[in-house]
């Protein structure tokens, strides 16, 4: 079927192209506003119903008209000569306030940008008065915003309030701080520079105009199709995407699809040089169809990996998995046909203008490494498994956390401090008290005054706002000003212990209370988190072994192959556990590291194995000792797994500018790197040069029993 699908699309290429063309400008234009309609912003809607922080987030919307896609800014207004504030600041910067409050924040649009393409968010944020400083140095309002921290029409929205706001109170003689989720995502923001590491790499390698901008392009034309079917899928089953979750696919396919069609290219140029009279297209047909193999068996476990996430019980994984699992589908058909289709249209014009089709390549560096596999094996399995071991070791005394990764120098982070200073930690993202009543009756505050009595003495309980009553007065809510980072470890374990064991003793009769807030929120996605790691892993690693088995055809080399990933997978994270733990000091690694790394690194590494196994299967058919075939299938295979890694590692690395996420673009970043050039061009090469055919038992390559004559070349002086 794969080679039918090959030959068809390098039979008919540019009916092909035009077709994909079509799809993916057409795709891609929609994606967004589709996209737009399937996301939801907040982590918490997440959880199943069952959790506690998960009821107070529907008291929230159905009592107190709370919307679940807003977000929430804190503007700090404070005098520019720093003294403290007189009666008559603070009358107006409440009057600048409600003036505020009351203009609509047109989102920019850049000239000639069709309405369509990006969703409009314009809105008139609510603007209100929060508290006053104890030593009245400054007053802090609360905004509401509808949309999610990580939309950048929402962050449009954000930028252009925020000037306004500036502008408004420095005519005043008052300077302003903004914090708050969506402050720091906007400050944070950074244009992605991968596209150009990926072209940089490219005309290195192949020294080709077309062979460093068409996989680029073509990837970007999957991508909007994936994005569209994405969006698609999840309008018609209901399933409601996490903001960050576009994003993160198109990393996944820019890193993957560039891989797919760099593994093309590579054997593309391999077999026009050793067959120079042979047509391009046949030649495309002919190659596509064998890496095509290859490329679906990758693309497969990557598959089977993100597709367990649809049994974990944290939304947000249930639905991150199918939706990777649908895109990646979706680039292994463009690695199928699209990329075919361009190897039969251009031909040997794409390597031009390099002449190395020409001439018989020297044998460098590639080649001297694989005899060095094929003469030192044991050298080298011994290195590997030392470095490997050294790195997994540090998983020793591993902690889980779950806060936001590391301290943010942004301006966002500086107003925190600054509010910290002066007010418990917690005031600009409060936990959350919600009671309700059970027993028919109403709610009045006299009635609560036990229960927030004792909250005010609880361990790290700051302190306590007044109660606050919804119009039937059949639900209360009171706001708690913890004193650690509502993102920190310390507040999640304030609110899912003291706080709720005052609220679970001192709740009245005939009422229920739950407690909700960013701190209860996040200890309970640690539950969910920690179930839902005991059946994916086990799961993934059962599909992606069965995978292995029926491309491979063997039951050693696939134990071999899970044994070299498991190993790649404990020393990134002991890699990471070393550095952010030990030696920066961080409360540990984030929660979500472990299973990040588990699908990302050994279902994306596992491309590369795949890879190199299958071409050392191929060789190990030619005749000749198992070493020699080692040896030509490291030579061949070395500069596309080698340059593969590194666009992979960079796609990765480029998330290290999102708040945060610098754990995750280190691990994801070491976790390829080791998995191309440890696992697949080491650790498995010098295990198969070892084991030999029997690496294959109990289906071993045949020999040829008459050597296939070499193929006659041109050669350009």
């Amino acid at each position: 079927m794969i080679r039918a699908l090959t030959g068809f699309s390098t039979r008919h290429a540019w009916k092909v192209l035009a077709l994909w063309a079509v799809l993916g400008l057409a795709l891609g234009a929609l994606s967004p506003m589709l996209l737009g309609r399937v996301t939801q912003s907040q982590t918490g809607d997440f959880l199943p119903k069952s959790y506690d922080s998960a009821a107070a987030l529907r008291i929230a919307e159905e009592e107190f008209g709370v919307k679940p896609e807003a977000t929430t800014l804190t503007v700090l207004v404070a005098r520019n000569d720093g003294k403290v504030l007189t009666d008559g600041d603070q009358r107006r910067i409440e009057a600048e306030a409600a003036e505020l409050g009351k203009r609509r924040v047109t989102m920019p649009r850049e000239e000639g940008e069709p309405a369509f393409l990006k969703p409009d968010r314009s809105q008139t944020p609510r603007v209100a008065p929060a508290m006053t400083a104890p030593d009245r140095s400054f007053e802090l309002l609360s905004v509401a915003l509808t949309g999610s921290a990580v939309d950048e029409g929402v962050q449009d929205i954000y930028r252009t309030f925020r000037d306004s706001a500036r502008a408004k109170f420095a005519a005043v003689g008052m300077r302003t701080g903004f914090t708050g989720p969506l402050a720091e995502a906007a400050d944070s923001a950074d244009d992605n520079r991968v596209a150009a590491l990926i072209v940089l790499l490219n005309v290195l390698v192949f020294r080709s105009v077309l062979a460093a901008v068409l996989p680029l392009l073509a990837v970007t034309v999957i991508g909007g199709v994936a994005a569209g079917a994405v969006a698609g899928a999840a309008t018609l089953t209901g399933l409601r995407l996490d903001a960050s979750t576009p994003g993160l696919i198109s990393v996944v396919l820019l890193g993957i699809g560039v891989d797919y069609l760099l593994f093309l290219l590579f054997r593309f140029r391999e077999h026009l040089r050793a067959r120079p009279d042979q047509p391009a297209r046949e030649a495309a047909a002919e190659v596509s169809g064998r890496v095509g193999t290859a490329i679906t068996s990758a693309a497969l476990t990557i598959v089977a990996a993100f597709a367990t996430l649809g049994v974990a019980s944290f939304g947000q994984f249930r639905s991150l998995g199918p939706a990777i699992a649908v895109a990646v589908l979706i680039m292994l058909l463009g690695s199928l046909t699209l990329m075919p289709a361009l190897l039969a249209a251009c031909g040997r014009k794409m390597f031009w203008p390099s002449r190395s089709l020409h001439r018989e390549p020297q044998a460098g560096a590639a080649a001297r490494y694989g005899a060095f596999v094929a003469r030192r094996p044991m050298v080298l399995l011994l290195g590997s498994l030392a470095l490997l071991g050294a790195l997994a070791a540090g998983t020793a005394g591993i902690r889980m956390d779950y806060g936001q990764g590391g301290e943010s120098r942004t301006a966002a982070a500086a107003t925190a401090k600054e509010i910290a200073r002066a007010l418990p930690a917690g005031v600009s993202d409060p936990t959350t008290v919600y009671v309700t009543a059970t027993d028919g009756g109403t709610l009045d505050p006299a009635r609560l005054d036990g229960l927030a009595r004792a909250l005010a003495k609880t361990e790290g309980v700051g302190q306590v706002s007044g109660t606050v009553m919804n119009k039937n007065h059949r639900a209360a809510r009171i706001d708690l000003f913890l004193t650690a980072d509502p993102q920190s470890a310390r507040a999640r374990d304030l609110a899912s212990g003291p706080v709720r064991a005052t609220v679970a003793a001192h709740t009245p009769a005939g009422t229920s209370a739950h407690v909700g807030g960013t701190a209860a929120i996040f200890a309970d996605i640690s539950v969910a988190v920690d179930h839902d790691l005991t059946i994916v892993f086990p799961v993934a690693a059962a599909l992606i072994a069965l995978i292995l088995l029926l491309l491979l055809r063997s039951l050693l080399a696939p134990l071999v192959l899970m044994l070299a990933v498991g190993l790649g997978f404990a020393a990134t994270l002991g890699a990471a556990t070393l550095l952010f733990q030990h030696v920066l000091d961080e409360p540990g690694v984030s929660f979500t590291l472990p299973l990040v790394l588990f699908l990302f690194v050994v279902a994306l590494g596992t491309d590369y194995n795949i890879l190199i196994t299958d071409r050392i299967r191929e060789e190990m058919h030619h005749p000749g000792p198992a070493r020699a075939a080692v040896a030509r299938a490291v030579r061949h295979t070395t500069p596309a797994v080698g340059t593969a890694g590194l666009v992979l590692a960079g796609s990765f690395a480029t998330l290290a500018t999102t708040p945060g996420s610098a754990q995750i673009a280190f691990a994801l970043t070491l976790g390829i790197l080791l998995s191309a050039v440890v696992l697949s061009l080491a650790l498995v090469p010098a295990l198969a040069t070892l084991l030999g055919r029997a690496l294959w038992w109990p289906l071993r390559p045949a020999r040829r029993r008459t050597p296939t004559p070499p193929p006659t070349r041109v050669l350009v002086p």
